[in-house]
């Protein structure tokens, strides 16, 4: 089965990638899908999180070989038909992101047909976003650990310039 893994993604954590590889072990392909509002600007554009993705996950040790990135900046549920894919996979880290993303997935169901698998985080990340992260590393905190190393050198980038 084909799985989407959706989200923005500004930038990826390690949350992300463990909820990406186990995906990987489960289905036979999946795509980290890059979500984005062009008129909203990020830490990162499209390009570059998705970039930032790929280097990610190529850094993993054995790392998973059925995973590809593409972005798309429109319905979700659009993406899904026009790559005819059934399925997306989620994570969720507590029970408000459950009540945050239950209405999502039960709308891009009924638009769609599409199911939603919700993975539970690894508990070492349950505290761990993107949005955190992302102030941690504006005031000069380390967020090592956190988030690929790729991305840790690309916001210590970002934010010494």
């Amino acid at each position: 089965m084909r799985v989407v893994c959706p989200g923005s993604f500004d930038p990826v954590t390690n949350g992300h990638l463990d909820i990406f590889t186990r995906a990987a072990a489960t289905f036979d392909e999946v795509t980290v899908l890059v979500t984005y509002n062009p008129n909203k600007s990020g830490l990162f554009d499209a390009e570059e999180r998705m970039d930032l993705i790929r280097r990610s996950i190529d850094a993993l040790p054995n790392g998973p070989t059925n995973i590809t990135v593409d972005k798309w900046d429109s319905l979700l549920v659009d993406y899904l038909k026009k790559h005819d894919i059934q399925a997306m996979v989620k994570g969720l880290r507590s029970s408000l992101d459950y009540e945050y993303e239950l209405p999502m997935a039960q709308m891009n169901q009924r638009l769609s047909g599409a199911e939603t698998y919700f993975l539970l985080t690894n508990p070492d990340y349950g505290y761990v976003s993107s949005t955190l992260c992302k102030e941690v590393a504006k005031y000069g905190g380390d967020v090592s650990g956190l988030m690929p190393e790729p991305v840790v050198e690309a916001m210590r980038a970002k934010f010494s310039s």
